[in-house]
């Protein structure tokens, strides 16, 4: 991640948007107040929203923890997803 300061920010900000879109780079931008941000893509956004819903229920982080670790260990078995 790569951090900068408000001002430097202010005048590069769209080319910050540009990167943070297309190379999902997240840019910390700080403030003499200590009110930093975070800046990223809509779409990392998205997902990690998603991935922190998904992982809110403890019985279902389990369960996608338990996929994982057999998708890693080979003894997974993968597969087309239906059309909805």
């Amino acid at each position: 991640m790569q951090t900068l300061s408000y001002t430097k920010a202010r005048q590069n900000f769209a080319d910050l948007m540009k990167s943070a879109n297309a190379d999902h780079t997240p840019f910390h931008v700080t403030q003499k107040s200590g009110d930093d941000v975070v800046i990223v893509s809509k779409a990392d956004y998205d997902s990690l929203q998603e991935t922190m819903y998904l992982l809110s229920s403890p019985a279902n982080a389990k369960r996608l923890n338990e996929s994982i670790a057999e998708l890693e260990s080979g003894s997974g078995t993968e597969r087309e997803l239906a059309d909805a």
